[in-house]
């Protein structure tokens, strides 16, 4: 299955992300109580139907992946104390992120990554803690959740603007700053996840409508 072969390739299962980051299901599940962790980003339930010489026979079995950067997620844990410090090392590295970006050219003037960037993070780490950014970004990590966020809003601030009013050059270069930014961050999501996802829309769909 074609579904089978993205996640085995692109994320751990459970048993896999345990043994890389040396804890077991009961340290992983205190952390997700904690809310410091993560919940998985993928649940896939699996069932076999098998007829052979002997019978028939079933099994059932439910498998659960994770983004392979979380791994790095859990080695920071062990030196966290709780949430509130878990939060800020999020909420820092995320602003660190929007810096370098705005450093190197690429900024917005919408609220939420402005004067309401604290109330902002508080629904990313949300979101991050739901495991929403495993399946939209390629690691998982406050580095891409902040470069998508920022190249997101970006993009549809550009195409937002009257069809009729011509991009000016200045908007061109920024639109195809964007792009490049979330192409670089954005997870390539699931086959039947592709039609539907941010890449198609705001990477693939934008590419060819303003041929960048």
């Amino acid at each position: 299955m074609e579904l089978i072969h993205y996640l085995s390739d692109g994320f751990f299962t459970e048993e896999q992300l345990l043994a890389v980051s040396g804890i077991d299901a009961g340290e992983l599940a205190a952390l997700q109580r904690r809310a410091m962790m993560p919940q998985a980003s993928y649940r896939l339930r699996i069932d076999v139907n098998c007829d052979s010489f002997f019978g028939a026979h079933q099994e059932h079995k439910q498998l659960v992946y994770y983004a392979k950067g979380y791994a790095s997620w859990i080695g920071l844990l062990q030196s966290l104390g709780g949430e509130a410090d878990a939060l800020r090392v999020f909420a820092e590295r995320y602003r660190a992120r929007l810096g370098q970006l705005r450093a190197a050219g690429l900024c917005s003037d919408a609220p939420k990554l402005g004067a309401g960037l604290d109330q902002h993070l508080v629904e990313e780490w949300r979101h991050f803690l739901e495991g929403t950014y495993g399946v939209c970004t390629k690691t998982g990590l406050p580095e891409d959740i902040a470069s998508k966020e920022l190249a997101t809003t970006i993009i549809r601030e550009i195409i937002g603007k009257p069809g009729e009013q011509a991009l000016s050059m200045r908007d061109r270069v920024c639109l195809t700053l964007a792009v490049d930014l979330l192409d670089t961050a954005s997870g390539q999501f699931a086959p039947h996840e592709k039609e539907r996802s941010s890449r198609n829309l705001l990477i693939d769909e934008v590419r060819k409508t303003y041929q960048l």
